[in-house]
């Protein structure tokens, strides 16, 4: 279990790189000063998702089941090692979760202000 103490903080540092470099836009006709100063802001938007936050509440939830599966097949050890195991697991999955929505809510936030999102 004490490794679990360690994973979490990594894995919400982890939760904060979000993806949205990888959103294209048809470029054509479009002041790419002004995208650059949308998208800044429609970041800042996006930085309402709270990742680090669905991480942790992922990691709580995994490290749960996966010490209970673990102490049904392996006693107090096989407990320790399925909370880790599942606390790694549903850690990333919220992360995952927490991205995409952070890279949806930039693209609408994009498309409302007329740009045109081809990803």
């Amino acid at each position: 279990m004490r490794h679990c103490v360690g994973i979490i903080p990594f894995l919400i540092v982890l939760s904060g790189c979000t993806t949205t470099n990888e959103i294209i836009i048809d470029q054509k006709g479009v002041n790419m000063n002004a995208y650059q100063q949308d998208l800044i802001e429609c970041q800042r938007y996006a930085s309402g998702v709270k990742t680090g936050e669905k991480t942790a509440k992922g990691a709580g939830s995994g490290a749960v089941v996966g010490g209970l599966i673990g102490a049904i097949t392996g006693g107090a050890s096989g407990a320790a090692q399925g909370a880790g195991v599942g606390a790694v697991g549903g850690g990333a999955r919220g992360a995952n979760e927490g991205q995409r929505s952070e890279v949806q809510v930039v693209k609408r936030c994009l498309s409302g202000r007329g740009y045109r999102v081809l990803n």
